[in-house]
């Protein structure tokens, strides 16, 4: 585990670094997710080939810091990760990012297109309005949310999974995220993907299908692959389909 100091948020980021030869592929998680939990089998898998892989805990999940007074947007946490890469001195970088990860990756792509080689997002927050998933916790007061809602989502939640990683949350930051993702942002991270000129590609679970926002994406260009007996957890559900498909986008 690294980590980097961050003098405006006052908190640590962390990441784990895996060494390895080739390009570097920078991995960002979705809601209430670890990087570890969700890529560590993927970036480790024969299909990749090897090469070094970043796995980053954005600020409030997993093990980096839960600033207080941090909005949790997408467009914070996209230059969080950025300086993590300034900090360790990278160019020609790989981005992973699933569901708000992935619309964290497409800022992030947009902002700093110079540092990125490819990018790759798994069925990410493209447009505002949120999911399944941020939509409901959105719905909720921040403070009711924080005292009784979080620890009552953990308790119902029907993924074992999900519940082992959404522990690791900070209640605050999985519900300011939330409410980031139904507000959504400006530019919206859909018309950013389809604007950038880094050779872009985007991952669907057959079980998602069929879905309005990789249909428009296949329809404006970008490559969309489906992922066989998986839905959009699909690096659980599926580890061997993402990480073949992972890597057949990467090359």
């Amino acid at each position: 585990m690294r980590e980097l100091f961050l003098e405006d948020e006052r908190a640590y980021v962390r990441w784990i670094d895996l060494p390895g030869d080739g390009p570097v592929r920078v991995f960002v998680h979705g809601l209430g997710c670890t990087a570890a939990s969700d890529f560590a089998h993927v970036a480790t898998h024969p299909a990749l080939g090897g090469g070094r892989a970043l796995l980053v805990d954005l600020l409030g999940f997993g093990l980096s810091d839960r600033p207080a007074d941090f909005d949790y947007r997408v467009e914070s946490q996209a230059a969080v990760v950025a300086r993590i890469i300034d900090h360790l001195g990278l160019t020609s970088v790989d981005l992973i990012g699933h569901s708000m990860g992935g619309a964290v990756a497409i800022r992030l792509a947009a902002d700093r297109p110079e540092l990125f080689r490819r990018l790759v997002v798994a069925e990410p927050n493209l447009y505002a309005g949120g999911g399944a998933f941020s939509s409901p916790v959105a719905a909720q007061d921040e403070e009711a949310f924080v005292t009784a809602g979080f620890a009552r989502m953990v308790a119902e939640c029907d993924r074992p999974d999900y519940a082992a990683r959404l522990r690791l949350a900070d209640p605050r930051a999985v519900h300011r995220s939330a409410v980031a993702l139904v507000e959504g942002c400006e530019p919206a991270p859909g018309d950013l993907l389809v604007a950038l000129t880094t050779v872009r590609s985007f991952l669907v679970g057959e079980w998602t299908l069929p879905d309005a926002e990789a249909a428009r994406m296949a329809a404006l260009g970008i490559s969309v692959t489906e992922i066989p007996g998986a839905g959009h957890n699909m690096m659980l559900d599926n580890p061997d389909g993402f990480a073949e498909a992972l890597a057949a986008s990467l090359v």
